[in-house]
């Protein structure tokens, strides 16, 4: 009897540690170097998983993790540690300085090599941390991503021989007279792939060309509280009007779209196609290995439900891997795991190639769409900018979207990238390290791959008893005619699941003396129609009205919304709208923009510290230091 009782205990023992193993925990608490300053960035992951988080502005993390497994933390320049965990617990972290890495590297944007493998234009990391809010100048940050030094090598030299890329040019937006002309239209955008482009260069020491600058893609970088939709419409605007920050006597006023959120679970099912490019251009550290790495983090998050094909092109096009449904990973994982770059870039033909798979395998009401993953060199078939415009936009009317991933460095072809996205009915990213594929892969992956709206359009009309002249601040490539508001065939931006869209226009009230308008000639065979004195003007107090147009994925026929405006000539603005002004005034001074008005360094960095709120994830702190970075190297 006692040995059945011995027998029955240790059962029972073993069923509750099995119980304990099995289950999940949360492990919260603080990362802080030796200063007790918090450590922003820094990777916490479960070992052996590719389950991670990084920690935020203020050096918090949260991970929930298996009982008894081991969390790493780690971030470039620190010694790592391991912890084991049995409960969940609250666990603060110090790391202490590596002071041989620290001695021995040179900071390229997320990556690292050794100081005697670079050139001395590159910057040196200093070795210290600073204290988020704190204005003093500082050096890059140490990042939490890296690659091996003989592979950084290898693309170093590579880019050496071949800066050689290609950005669309486009004419800035000036003032414009309501007078003239009341109605302001255009097609929404939520790329942001100038940013990170912008950020690659910076951490590289250097500067990118004045094309590469897209201000709206800089302010959709980052998240803002826009209100969630209420109504059976699947996007809401908001809007706020205060003090232009880079001119006193103008306004600015901030226009917001925000897309409905959605649980994962609740999305429909996917039919995916990876399109990538294995082209030699695509060889390196920063190209092809980074794909893989990204499309590998995305296979990651797929649902039983999902299905995944894999189609390549380089001289030749190919279909690696068929249908493929998202439970069976590794064999999806052992494909992307194998390819390699080699031959010249047929990259037209693996378009086709992937919509006529991703048309065989369409799920109704489902999201169907391709993931082109390249660095826009195409040289084999079809390349012109115009041609790869016409086929895509034939392409678009199957229901499939499209999205970029850009990749490389020295041979990026930026203009073909927007170009596919806009017409393709997708969005575009740039993937300069892991930490932005964690991004957009993961933190952002409905937003990234399931759209709640297609055709988006703005059409803001300017009350001129209120409004002298007014300018949209970016979106260049972007501006529609006013009668395409109205037109559905005429196509315009999608918006992914959660999304957040922003539109700023600087506007110069009525009474205020400005020489922003241009001079023109009165007319010799007419006479002046459109002079104040044969307009009749409203007694609105009203400064605008926005009207949005958006269609339903699967539906042709567009909904109209409609929102007036009123401005209260104060400045209580909100931290989002200090953000985003701060972030439009650096895109601008750096672009060296004709009405970037008395915009410094000094004044954007002010202004973007006293809109830090709504950054868990950090990247409004490092856009900071970015400031800090470029003000230096200028």
């Amino acid at each position: 009897m006692k040995t059945n009782t011995k027998i029955l205990v240790a059962l029972l023992l073993l069923c509750v540690s099995s119980i304990i193993n099995a289950q999940s925990i949360k492990i919260t608490g603080v990362i802080t170097d030796p200063a007790n300053d918090p450590i922003i960035g820094c990777t916490i992951s479960e070992k052996g998983t590719n389950n991670q988080t990084m920690s935020d502005i203020d050096g918090n993390y949260s991970i929930t993790v298996q009982a008894n497994s081991t969390i790493v933390f780690s971030y470039i320049g620190y010694v790592s540690k391991e912890i084991k965990v049995k409960i969940p617990e609250n666990i603060n972290i110090t790391l202490e300085e590596d002071s041989h890495m620290l001695s021995e590297t040179v900071v390229i944007g997320f990556n690292y090599v050794k100081k005697k493998d670079v050139t001395s234009a590159m910057s040196t990391s200093s070795g210290r941390r600073q204290k988020a809010g704190k204005s003093k100048p500082s050096a890059p940050q140490k990042p939490s991503i890296s690659i091996s030094q003989s592979d950084m090598k290898s693309t170093l030299e590579y880019n050496k021989k071949n800066k050689n890329e290609e950005y669309g040019a486009y004419v800035e937006n000036s003032f414009k007279s309501p007078l003239d002309e009341a109605l302001s239209t255009l097609s929404i955008d939520v790329d942001a792939a100038s940013y990170t482009n912008f950020r690659r260069y910076v951490n590289q020491g250097e500067f990118p060309p004045k094309d590469a600058i897209r201000v709206e893609e800089f302010i959709n970088y980052f998240k803002y509280k826009n209100d969630e939709p209420t109504t059976k419409d699947p996007v809401k605007v908001t809007t706020e009007v205060g003090q232009c920050p880079w001119n006193e006597q103008h306004r600015l006023v901030r226009i917001g779209v925000k897309a409905r959120e959605t649980e994962k679970e609740n999305l429909p099912p996917s039919n995916l196609v990876f399109l990538i490019d294995v082209s030699g251009s695509m060889a390196g550290a920063t190209r092809l290995d980074l794909v893989k790495k990204s499309m590998n983090l995305l296979v990651n998050n797929l649902r039983n439900t999902d299905r995944v094909a894999i189609v390549v092109y380089a001289s030749e096009v190919g279909e690696k891997l068929a249908s493929t449904p998202g439970s069976e990973k590794q064999k999806i994982k052992e494909v992307i795991d194998g390819l390699v770059a080699s031959g010249s870039t047929n990259g037209a033909g693996g378009i086709q190639k992937a919509y006529e798979i991703a048309e065989k395998n369409f799920i109704k009401g489902g999201n169907n769409r391709i993931i082109l993953c390249t660095d826009g060199d195409f040289n084999v078939g079809v390349s012109s900018n115009e041609g790869l415009q016409e086929l895509i936009e034939k392409k678009r009317k199957s229901g499939i979207f499209l999205s970029i991933l850009g990749y490389g460095m020295g041979n990026y072809k930026d203009a073909k990238m927007q170009i596919l996205a806009e017409k393709g009915n997708g969005n575009a990213s740039y993937i300069d390290n892991m930490q932005e594929a964690n991004r957009v892969l993961v933190q952002e992956f409905s937003g990234t791959l399931f759209a709640v709206a297609k055709d988006v359009k703005l059409q803001i009309e300017f009350n001129p008893a209120q409004v002298q002249a007014y300018r949209l601040i970016g979106y260049e490539s972007r501006i529609l005619n006013k009668e395409d508001f109205n037109d559905d065939t005429k196509d315009a931006g999608e918006m992914g699941v959660g999304q957040t869209v922003t539109a700023l226009y600087e506007v110069i009230p009525v009474g205020v003396k400005t020489n922003k308008l241009p001079k023109v000639d009165k007319l010799k065979y007419q006479k002046a129609a459109k002079s104040n004195e044969n307009i009749i003007l409203t007694d609105s107090p009203e400064l605008l009205t926005v009207k949005l147009r958006y269609k339903e994925p699967d539906k042709d026929n567009s909904v109209n919304m409609e929102l007036p405006v009123l401005d209260n000539k104060k400045n209580d603005v909100s931290s989002d709208m200090h953000f985003a002004s701060a972030v439009a005034m650096f895109a601008q001074l750096i672009k060296d923009s004709d009405y970037k008005g008395d915009a410094t360094y000094d004044k954007v960095i002010s202004l973007a510290k006293s809109g830090l709120e709504n950054d868990q994830e950090g990247y409004k702190a490092e856009f900071i230091r970015l400031i800090e970075v470029t003000k230096n190297l200028k």
